[in-house]
C-alpha cells in the first residue's frame, strides 16, 4: 500500500546549539520495510520564535518527508560527489565519454563555482530563481560572459540529473530546479577575422615550422588541437588528405572532438608542399612522429598551442599591422591589442572566406567538419564591411532607381 501524504509535527529539543524546532514524521525503514518514526532539526528557537515561523521554514526547505527516508537529506555536495566519481573519472564507462579537457572543466566549475555556493545546501531545497539570481549576481560582479554562466547552469543541471538517474534524489520534475532556471547563451563576442592579403601578411613575419602550422590551420580550418595531434603516418601525401585521429591539448593526447571531427581534410598541393618540405627538413620524420614536435623535448611530445600563440603568431600579427601596437621606450613593437586572436581566428577566416566567395554552405560544413550546418552559417560567418556596405546599398538603389525618367531621386 502507498504511504499517505503525512505533514508531521513540530516539537521543541534541547540541543547543545539550543533550544530547537525538530520536525518529527514517518518513514518506511529500507532494512525491513516498517514503518518508523524519523527527525529532522529545522533550527533553533532563537531564530524561529514560535510554531509558525518553524513551519515556515520547514516549507522553505522542501524537506519533503513523504519521499524514502535515504534521499530526504542529499545535499548538493553529495549529488556532485557521485556524479565526479561516476562520470568525471579517468576510467568511467560513459556512454559518452568525456574529453580529459572537458572533465577538467567541468571540475573547475564545480570546484570553484558550485560547491561554494550550493555545496551545503539540501539538494531538493533549492529553488530555480535563487539559482537563476545567483548567475546574475556573477554576471554583474565578475563579468562573466553569458557563454560561460550557461556552461555553470548545465553543469550543475548534468549533477541533478545523475542524481536522479541513480535514484539519490526522486525522478520528478520538481526535484531537478535546473529544468526551469532561465540562462542567456549568446554571446556578444565576434571573432576577429583576417582577410586572404592579412594572412599573407601574418606568414611572412614567421619561420619554419611555425610558418607551415598556420597555413595548415588557416588552408584546411584544423583546429590547433588537431594540428599538433598530427604524426606522419595521419599525412597521406599520395591521396592528398590528411586524417584526424587524435587532438593534443593540455598536455595529453586526446580524441577529436566528435565523429564529424574525425572526417578526413584535403590535402591541396600548394599545402602538400609545404608540408613535404618541413618533412625534408624535420629530423622527426618517422611515421609515429609528430608532425610539429617541441625540440626542447627531444619531440617526445608536440609543441603547446598557447606558447605558440603567445611567442610565435600574434607578434607576427602585431609586425604585420593586423593587430594594434606601439614602441615602448627601448624601441621595441610592443602587443597593444586587447582583442582575443590565435589559431582558432584562421578557422573563423577560412569560413568566411568560403561562404563570401558563394560557396556552397554544405561544402564548408564539410571541410569544418562540423555536425550541423547551422553552426557553420550562424557561428563561424563573418560579414566584413565591404559586404555589409554592397547588401545596404542593394535595396536603397533599388528604390532610388524607379523614378518616372530613370535618373533616380536625388538627395537635396
Amino acid at each position: 500500500m502507498a504511504q499517505k501524504h503525512q505533514t508531521g509535527w513540530l516539537k521543541k529539543e534541547k540541543r547543545s546549539q539550543g533550544e530547537t524546532w525538530v520536525l518529527f514524521f514517518r518513514t518506511v525503514r529500507t532494512s525491513d520495510g516498517k514503518r518508523v518514526e524519523n527527525k529532522i532539526p529545522i533550527g533553533t528557537v532563537r531564530d524561529f520564535p514560535d510554531k509558525s515561523c518553524a513551519w515556515a521554514e520547514v516549507e522553505r526547505q522542501h524537506l519533503h518527508i513523504n519521499q524514502v527516508n535515504s534521499r530526504r537529506s542529499v545535499i548538493f555536495a553529495d549529488l556532485a560527489q557521485h556524479y565526479a566519481e561516476n562520470e568525471l573519472g579517468e576510467y568511467t564507462e560513459s556512454i559518452h565519454p568525456k574529453a580529459h579537457t572537458t572533465i577538467r572543466a567541468y571540475e573547475r566549475v564545480l570546484r570553484n563555482r558550485l560547491l561554494p555556493r550550493w555545496g551545503n545546501r539540501i539538494a531538493l531545497g533549492i529553488e530555480p530563481l535563487e539559482v537563476e539570481q545567483w548567475l546574475n549576481d556573477l554576471k554583474r560582479e565578475k563579468k562573466l560572459a553569458n557563454p560561460t554562466l550557461d556552461k555553470t547552469r548545465r553543469v550543475m543541471s548534468l549533477v541533478y540529473r545523475h542524481g536522479q538517474r541513480y535514484g539519490l534524489i526522486p525522478r520528478s520534475q520538481e526535484s531537478n530546479p535546473m529544468r526551469f532556471v532561465r540562462c542567456k547563451t549568446t554571446s556578444g563576442y565576434e571573432a576577429m577575422i583576417l582577410t586572404p592579403e592579412q594572412a599573407y601578411a601574418v606568414l611572412l613575419n614567421l619561420q619554419e615550422p611555425e610558418r607551415t602550422l598556420t597555413l595548415l590551420a588557416a588552408g584546411t580550418g584544423l583546429r590547433i588541437s588537431e594540428c599538433l595531434g598530427l604524426q606522419w603516418q595521419d599525412v597521406n601525401f599520395a591521396d592528398a588528405i590528411i586524417h584526424v585521429r587524435r587532438t593534443w591539448t593540455c598536455g595529453r593526447v586526446g580524441l577529436p572532438k566528435s565523429k564529424a571531427s574525425k572526417g578526413p581534410v584535403p590535402l591541396h598541393p600548394l599545402l602538400s608542399e609545404f608540408m613535404f618540405r618541413w618533412k625534408e627538413q624535420t629530423p622527426y620524420s618517422e611515421r609515429g612522429n609528430w608532425v610539429f614536435p617541441s625540440f626542447r623535448l627531444n619531440g617526445k611530445q608536440p609543441r603547446v598551442a598557447n606558447m605558440l600563440v603567445e611567442d610565435y603568431l600574434r607578434p607576427a600579427a602585431v609586425k604585420a599591422g593586423v593587430l594594434a601596437s606601439r614602441w615602448d621606450d627601448k624601441g621595441r613593437l610592443i602587443d597593444d591589442d586587447p582583442r582575443r586572436f590565435g589559431f582558432h581566428n584562421l578557422r573563423h577566416s577560412l569560413a568566411s572566406f568560403l561562404i563570401r566567395i558563394k560557396t556552397d554552405p554544405k561544402t564548408v560544413q564539410t571541410l569544418l567538419r562540423h555536425s550541423d550546418v547551422k553552426l557553420t552559417l550562424q557561428f563561424y560567418t563573418h560579414a566584413i564591411s565591404d559586404d555589409r556596405m554592397a547588401a545596404a546599398g542593394a535595396m536603397l538603389v533599388a528604390i532610388l532607381s524607379h523614378s518616372a525618367d530613370k535618373s533616380g531621386l536625388k538627395a537635396d
